[in-house]
């Protein structure tokens, strides 16, 4: 194959299973913070329940997303060295205040999170998880700044084939930065949501009814609620976005082929990129030219106008359709869910059911999501700075494949055994509460025995 392809795959592979934990954590701080904080509050149980279950679920996806996070480091050096050669100037800094960002702040106040309850006044525990909290989100805006500038580069200029900084507060706030913050973040709190309604609900269904479950389920639900329609219109001022600035990658989400109005807004096709049309589509009439121009009769560019110069149409397509097609069932799971707290107060086994089965369900709309933006990215890696197979390295083929091989095999039973160890924790959760509950009571101490159970 290709070694350009291969080390695009190799890197797509490493992303794809280190983006699945920032985007737990980037939220979940805050989450914690709001139990916290409403255990301060009303000095219910429940809420530092929830409050010490989920704090482990942090931990484990923070140490998970640390360690994939150093891979993709080494592979700017192996398989793309023209991308720090032609504009680390800009990209060095940005992924260094990162670094500095996540190891101070996250790393460092972690650990009082995780053990420091009981060690150290209720203010300062209260801190830590600020600090963490705010930490994960320095980390997504830095990333995310860099990651937009890829896409929309402003505040430079090139000096011998070589990017230099003319503007920091431009590269770091560049046309696309606000509106990705905003949809990453969202995305973020919206993987949270129904990780915690999921997990809640299947634990729920094995008969832990536990306060802290049911805080965990109803913070879950009423998030999905309010932040899944939310997404939605962020996610139209992305996409208005983009057609100012990359209206290549517009055409390859819609299919759409030629530059006119009155452009339909196709559910599904078979895009045929040799043809340059779409096969068996079926489309509602005037739908892209009004959510794109909002009018029937909007212009709306086609891929035949950036021929040799357009993201690959199928892959873009159809994640594009399976983010959608999953943010519009999130609102409608997260409504249902509001409807029947409100109203009754409590949800009915089908819908739990329905939460339990969507609580990976953030992952699947957040890979698809950054598909449509990575792959509908190319053929550029610095949009028209740097080419993507300018950037390669001189790596063989085989080596890369190699290397990719072990790549999957490794994420694939890391995975495995990140989601077996979030299950074990959700069936040993009760037993944990009982005991810790029990050492916050007035005048209670462990015993030897029970310092060892506990340890």
């Amino acid at each position: 194959m290709d070694p350009i392809l291969l080390a695009r795959m190799q890197f797509a592979a490493n992303i794809s299973f280190h983006i699945l934990f920032p985007t737990i954590t980037i939220a979940l701080g805050w989450v914690l913070l709001f139990f916290k904080l409403r255990f301060n509050a009303t000095r219910n149980e429940a809420w530092m329940d929830a409050y010490r279950f989920w704090v482990k679920v942090f931990a484990l996806s923070f140490a998970l997303g640390v360690v994939s996070g150093i891979t993709m480091s080494f592979q700017f050096g192996t398989n793309w060295p023209g991308f720090m050669e032609r504009v680390g100037n800009i990209a060095g800094p940005l992924l260094a205040y990162e670094v500095l960002t996540a190891f101070f702040l996250e790393a460092t106040f972690l650990s009082v999170m995780l053990f420091g309850f009981r060690r150290v006044p209720g203010w300062m525990h209260t801190g830590a998880t600020f600090l963490v909290a705010f930490g994960t989100t320095m980390s997504a805006f830095w990333i995310i700044a860099l990651n937009s500038w890829m896409h929309t580069p402003v505040g430079f200029e090139m000096r011998d084939g070589v990017a230099h900084a003319t503007d920091w507060f431009a590269i770091v706030f560049n046309p696309s930065m606000p509106y990705r913050l905003a949809h990453m973040l969202v995305a973020s709190a919206l993987t949270v949501a129904f990780l915690l309604a999921g997990l809640s609900a299947w634990r729920w269904l094995r008969g832990d009814r536990a306060p802290g479950v049911r805080k965990a389920l109803h913070t879950g639900i009423v998030m999905a609620a309010v932040l899944a329609p939310t997404q939605a219109f962020l996610g139209d001022l992305h996409g208005l976005n983009t057609l100012e600035h990359q209206p290549a990658k517009v055409a390859a989400m819609e299919a759409n082929w030629e530059t006119r109005g009155n452009v339909p807004l196709v559910l599904f096709a078979i895009p045929d990129e040799r043809r340059r049309e779409n096969r068996f589509e079926i489309a509602i009439p005037n739908g892209a030219s009004l959510i794109l121009r909002h009018e029937a009769a909007g212009v709306v560019p086609g891929l035949n106008d950036f021929q040799g110069n357009h993201p690959p149409v199928a892959p873009v397509f159809y994640a594009f359709r399976v983010m959608v097609g999953i943010g519009l069932l999130m609102i409608a799971m997260g409504w249902a869910g509001a409807w029947f707290l409100w109203r009754r107060g409590s949800l009915p086994g089908l819908l739990l059911r329905g939460f339990a089965l969507m609580s990976f369900a953030g992952w699947v709309a957040t890979l698809a999501g950054w598909y449509v933006t990575e792959i509908g990215r190319q053929p550029w890696l610095v949009t028209g700075v740097l080419n993507t197979a300018a950037a390669a390295g001189p790596v063989p083929a085989t080596a890369i494949g190699g290397t990719l091989a072990m790549y999957l095999v490794l994420y694939g039973l890391l995975l495995l055994a990140y989601i077996a160890a979030l299950f074990r924790l959700a069936r040993a959760g009760r037993l944990a509460e009982t005991q810790d509950n029990a050492l916050l009571k007035p005048g209670s101490a462990p015993g030897a025995a029970g310092q060892e159970k506990l340890a």
